[in-house]
């Protein structure tokens, strides 16, 4: 798709292809607009084989495992983050423990990080948007749930069923109705497609939990709307049932953003430059306008390969490029709102695992396909944030590495799963018998903290840099007493749950773990003392500029962040396709 004209001057250019960035030039490309795409990662592949092959065969199943390293656009990766022996990570921080390292990581390549996401698409709650006027923390959104859940625009849709539409959402509108928290839905709403049946490890914990309450809030299992097919939707199949969602789905029958960018492709009006890493705005401050972008090509993927420096111009400027990424090219190019990099956040995940009191089979389905969401919203929020709590599919592979562990615990006697307390060394049937018992009844939950804005929790530019010789992003972050408060509330949980289900707690350790949802750093407001962008995602800068992603969130909530950056897309692009008339 590198046809670009030296000179062409197109109507956008959108710098970053995730979900923000394909939803932008598929919607613009429809209503005839010649938007430019620049990308620092490779193309799209012709087919996953090559990736698929990467994952089977590497020891570590990372959510990187099945992308190859490319040092001319690099990332940080999880192996890097956590694997002592390791090269340096991309990102430019000193991890001290697991409160004060961000351990979030993403993709810079065609489709973005989506190729690795779980497939969770939560629309935030109401009172998301009002924290600060509800509970006293953070700031509130200067948009409300109805902006992008209940107001209809021409196409009969609201922002949210757009997204929902987009991505081929499976879920049952009467199962999301768990609390008066609940996100309300239209009337006439249908999800695209009819929800993921619940698997035997969700059934174990519906059933065990019926009548529970935590601190005079329900616990209840709500099946997780997902963006997999539960039929075969928009040309994809139907979800088999893979425990892998993340890193990859081999099927392609979970959602990425490559799925929109061909289709942005093929309305004809769209173009991309792969291979070309964005270096700078270049910006007109007295006229309040971007005039260009400033980019490197390179001519190989797996070496340093740099092989020309250009120009690309637009009347309208879109940047696409995740938290971290995008706050680094505004600081590259000297933009001089004091708040770009300020108030990242994540959802810090917290694991807890053990053995159910009979067989649940995990290791089948999805990742995820329920979770206990009851806990979203509360009172509770004035002095600890919320939290969602994930059921997880796949046993004790996330928090112990199983069933490897395990296998090598009952081979060589040790007891690092904490199963084997005997330090018994197994083989044959005997080893066969025990590892079933085990297997079988393994299961886990995870818990996804809301975070607040803090200015200290940061994206700077570093004083090193990267292959390409342009300076690395530099993080400051840790975790507050309020997210460390709800730390507390997840273990007194974890407890309650595990002694009325039966199950023995199996955690051997403490993890604490980035859920690679990067928020904050460049975030909506109507102030442009206190904010980056207005509600519309426009630069209060420059008149010609928009910055997309969950960049502009102003706080985090405890929904996944994947739909409302896709909801806030469709806005976007309407906006833009308005200023271009």
């Amino acid at each position: 798709m590198n046809t670009v004209i030296d000179g062409d001057l197109f109507d956008v250019i959108v710098v970053g292809t995730g979900i923000a960035g394909a939803v932008v030039a598929k919607q613009l490309g429809l209503a005839g607009r010649r938007v430019l795409l620049i990308e620092a990662g490779e193309a799209i592949p012709h087919g996953r084989a090559a990736h698929l092959e990467r994952f089977y065969l590497d020891t570590h199943k990372y959510p990187e495992a099945p992308y190859p390293v490319n040092p001319n656009a690099q990332s940080a990766t999880v192996a890097d983050l956590i694997e002592k022996d390791a090269s340096p990570s991309y990102l430019d921080q000193s991890p001290r423990d697991n409160y004060t390292s961000f351990g979030s990581t993403y993709e810079r390549r065609a489709g973005g990080t989506m190729w690795h996401w779980m497939g969770t698409c939560l629309r935030l709650l109401p009172s998301d948007f009002h924290l600060k006027t509800l509970y006293g923390r953070g700031v509130d959104w200067p948009i409300e749930y109805d902006d992008l859940g209940l107001k209809v625009r021409s196409d009969g849709l609201s922002y949210y069923d757009r997204a929902e539409r987009e991505i081929g959402v499976s879920a049952n509108k009467a199962d999301q109705w768990y609390n008066a928290a609940a996100a309300p839905f239209r009337a006439d709403y249908q999800f695209p497609n009819p929800g993921i049946p619940l698997s035997r490890v969700d059934q174990f914990f519906r059933d065990g939990v019926q009548g529970m309450t935590f601190e005079g809030y329900p616990v209840s299992v709500i099946p997780t709307p997902a963006g997999r097919n539960s039929r075969p939707y928009d040309g994809r199949r139907v979800c088999a049932g893979n425990t892998n969602c993340v890193p990859i789905c081999p099927i392609e029958a979970k959602y990425d953003p490559t799925v929109t960018l061909h289709k942005a492709f093929n309305t004809g009006n769209v173009s991309a430059l792969f291979q070309h890493v964005a270096t700078k705005l270049i910006l007109d401050e007295a006229k309040r306008r971007v005039t260009g972008v400033e980019y490197i090509s390179y001519s190989d993927a797996t070496k340093v390969s740099p092989s020309g420096r250009g120009i690309a111009r637009a009347k309208q400027y879109v940047v696409a490029a995740h938290g971290i990424e995008t706050p680094k090219l505004l600081l590259l190019s000297g933009c001089k709102n004091r708040n770009i990099g300020l108030n990242l956040m994540d959802h810090p995940f917290y694991l807890k695992w053990g053995l159910a009191p009979r067989p649940v089979f995990p290791y089948r389905g999805p990742l995820s396909t329920a979770g206990l969401d009851g806990l979203r919203d509360g009172q509770f929020r004035r002095d600890r944030s919320a939290f969602r709590i994930e059921i997880g599919n796949d046993g004790w592979n996330l928090g112990a590495s199983d069933p490897t562990s395990t296998l090598l615990d009952f081979i060589e006697g040790n007891n690092k799963s904490k199963t084997n307390e005997s330090r018994e060394s197994l083989f044959g049937g005997n080893l066969v018998t025990r590892l079933n018992d085990i297997y079988t009844r393994q299961c886990r939950i995870g818990f996804e903290l809301e975070q607040i804005p803090s200015e200290t929790n940061r994206v700077t530019l570093s004083n090193s840099k990267d292959a390409l010789g342009i300076p690395r992003p530099k993080i400051t972050y840790s975790l507050s007493d309020y997210e460390k408060r709800a730390l507390g509330a997840a273990d007194r949980l974890t407890s309650a749950l595990f002694a009325k289900l039966g199950i023995a707690d199996k955690t051997s350790y403490e993890l604490v773990m980035g859920a690679g949802h990067i928020i904050g750093t460049y975030r909506m407001g109507n102030d442009a003392s206190t904010s980056v962008v207005t509600k519309e995602q426009r630069s209060h800068e420059f008149d010609n500029l928009y910055l997309l992603g969950s960049g502009v969130f102003p706080t985090s909530g405890t929904g996944n962040p994947s739909l409302t950056i896709a909801a806030l897309a469709f806005w976007a692009a309407d906006t833009i396709h308005d200023e271009l008339r």
